[in-house]
């Protein structure tokens, strides 16, 4: 009897850790389940309010996406990660990258020679800090990903330099 209550006492709370306390969670559809605007398929632009932003995503993502926040260099989750996959945005889903136009960087970010296609992103002019930049933003909700520099490997000779926090990663093995 104790046995039995015990067992199922473990499985409702894996069960409840595993599916519920998730931030991220998603389905099975690649559709996350507390975010309705998340999506891998749908191409369809969102101009959305800051506010509707402020209630889906997690505040850190939000930080960065909404108000062009920066994450600490080599502090993020894919700075220096070597995956074989597809790079997503975090906000809403968009594909961006593929990890074979990723490389390795000295800057402590992400970075990638280019993108998935060529509506993945879109840019504008960025003269904060008393710098000129690109600012890179993504082309299905204009959250703001990082910067492109012209000092990245060949074939294009670009770098794109990302932030880790508004970038989903998915492994080649899950996507078969």
């Amino acid at each position: 009897m104790i046995t039995i209550r015990l067992t199922i006492f473990i499985s409702f709370f894996s069960t409840l850790f595993l599916t519920g306390c998730s931030q991220n969670a998603t389905t099975m559809n690649n559709e996350r389940t507390d975010n309705p605007y998340y999506s891998r398929t749908d191409t369809t632009t969102l101009n959305l309010p800051d506010s509707v932003w402020k209630k889906v995503l997690p505040e850190d993502v939000y930080e960065v996406a909404r108000h062009k926040e920066t994450e600490r260099a080599f502090t993020g989750k894919y700075w220096n990660h070597t995956g074989t996959g597809t790079y997503y945005c975090a906000a809403c889903g968009n594909p961006l990258f593929r990890s074979d136009s990723k490389f390795a960087s000295s800057c402590g970010w992400p970075s990638f020679f280019e993108t998935l296609r060529k509506n993945s992103v879109v840019y504008e002019s960025d003269n904060s800090f008393g710098m000129e930049r690109t600012e890179v933003l993504c082309g299905r909700c204009g959250g703001h990903l990082g910067h492109i520099f012209d000092d990245g490997p060949p074939p294009t000779g670009l770098r794109f330099c990302m932030n880790s926090i508004v970038l989903d990663f998915e492994g080649e093995e899950k996507t078969k």
